[in-house]
């Protein structure tokens, strides 16, 4: 677990534990990462993870996946992003950007565009009207967000980050291009797999040539979507396949999208764990015959799970939850005090899984906004409670982010 491990382009993460992804929305003005980020950062770097993999950040200013969102395109300024990238190199890990489009799971009340595949909305039952209707998109679009992906990782590179993590999973843009469900195309990005996958390998190109060599290039991909006639494991294992020869040096296996989200653990499928490593069966099978590094996300609490993990041939253990509760429990587990350590948190009682989700993720990042105040977690608060605390947040992130909006070139 404590092991370094050599990535295929030669950088070295100093252990296999990782923090995954998780998005903060905490941009300070103008969509920049400010002070809060640099210091929620830093406090992850000091508590042991090997790997720092930052939450959405978005390459298309007009497309979000919330009101807070950071977005690194052509016209952003490097300095806070630099100041970003410094702040979680101070405690020894490497850090990596997690680049994203949201597509089609964008909210209603959100200005700007909701692109997708094909003009399929998110069906999430009742609460379906809170996302956007979205517009199929032009091949012309297609191509402009090859390009803004590249761009944002040039960029990324340039303001001190190690590599890139490519969002390739939760039923974002690229998620929704590989779904049979919601890529209903009859040109050359729809049909076949390798026609549905085509978005994603092109971005991964235009990535990998926009950086340098010793950057690392990853992908975020689910191991399947928990949808009948949905993305699959078998078409993960063939996308994997698709991915080796494009310079990638890691894929994070995890799973889930709005419609059916896995990633919280509100999915009930017979391969997947009822509270611990969600996946795992899943990435087992995967990894018994990936040519590429995998890393597996989705609810790791407890040092002997994250031993099963590597055991079970994955490469990388990504935690989220548990590190937004205790950022310090890496540092823990190499003790023989702290081995024990672990995360509990209370199960959110809602039935509609849709609402269980978003409460849950709401608990989530009010942790995240305590640790970038320099505060202690709570991890008792009511995923309701934390919830409606953060209303009042995205109307004034909505109101600041619309008038940005208008104000940026188009």
């Amino acid at each position: 677990m404590f092991a370094p491990l050599t990535l295929p382009n030669g950088a070295v993460l100093p252990n296999r534990l990782a923090k995954a992804a998780m998005e903060e929305n905490m941009a300070a003005p103008g969509q920049l990462p400010g002070a809060r980020l640099a210091r929620l950062y830093e406090r992850w770097s000091r508590g042991g993870a090997g790997l720092l993999v930052t939450g959405n950040v978005m390459v298309h200013a007009a497309a979000l996946t919330g009101p807070a969102g950071v977005v690194l395109d052509e016209h952003a300024p490097l300095e806070p992003f630099r100041r970003w990238a410094e702040a979680a190199h101070r405690g020894g890990a490497q850090v990596w950007m997690q680049v994203n489009h949201p597509g089609r799971q964008v909210q209603a009340n959100m200005p700007g565009v909701a692109w997708a595949p094909s003009p399929v909305r998110v069906d999430i039952g009742r609460n379906s009207k809170r996302l956007a209707d979205p517009v199929a998109m032009t091949p012309e679009q297609i191509d402009a967000t090859v390009a803004r992906f590249a761009t944002t990782a040039r960029r990324a590179e340039e303001a001190g980050f190690d590599g890139v993590e490519v969002h390739a999973a939760h039923g974002y843009l690229l998620s929704q291009f590989l779904s049979p469900l919601a890529n209903r195309r009859t040109d050359d990005w729809g049909g076949s797999l390798e026609n549905r996958a085509r978005l994603l390998l092109d971005v991964v190109r235009a990535t990998r040539a926009a950086v340098s060599p010793g950057f690392a290039v990853a992908v975020k991909l689910n191991s399947a979507d928990f949808q009948r006639g949905g993305f699959d494991a078998d078409d993960a294992r063939a996308v994997i396949d698709l991915l080796a020869p494009l310079g990638v040096d890691l894929v994070e296996l995890s799973g889930g999208s709005y419609e059916s989200p896995a990633m919280t653990g509100n999915a009930a499928d017979e391969r997947t764990r009822a509270r611990e490593a969600y996946f795992l069966t899943l990435a087992e099978e995967l990894a018994a015959a990936s040519p590429l590094p995998l890393m597996l996300t989705g609810g790791i609490v407890r040092r002997p799970v994250a031993e099963e993990v590597l055991a079970g041939g994955i490469d990388l253990v990504g935690m989220g939850t548990a590190l937004a509760v205790d950022p310090d429990l890496p540092a823990r587990w190499r003790t023989e005090a702290g081995a024990g350590a672990q995360v509990l948190l209370a199960p959110v009682r809602i039935k509609d899984k849709a609402v269980a989700s978003t409460a849950g993720m709401a608990r989530v990042r009010f942790q995240l906004r305590r640790l970038g105040r320099g505060r202690r977690t709570r991890p008792g608060i009511s995923p309701v409670v934390a919830y409606l605390r953060e209303i009042p947040l995205r109307r004034r992130a909505l109101r600041r982010y619309r008038t940005w909006l208008a104000a940026r070139p188009a």
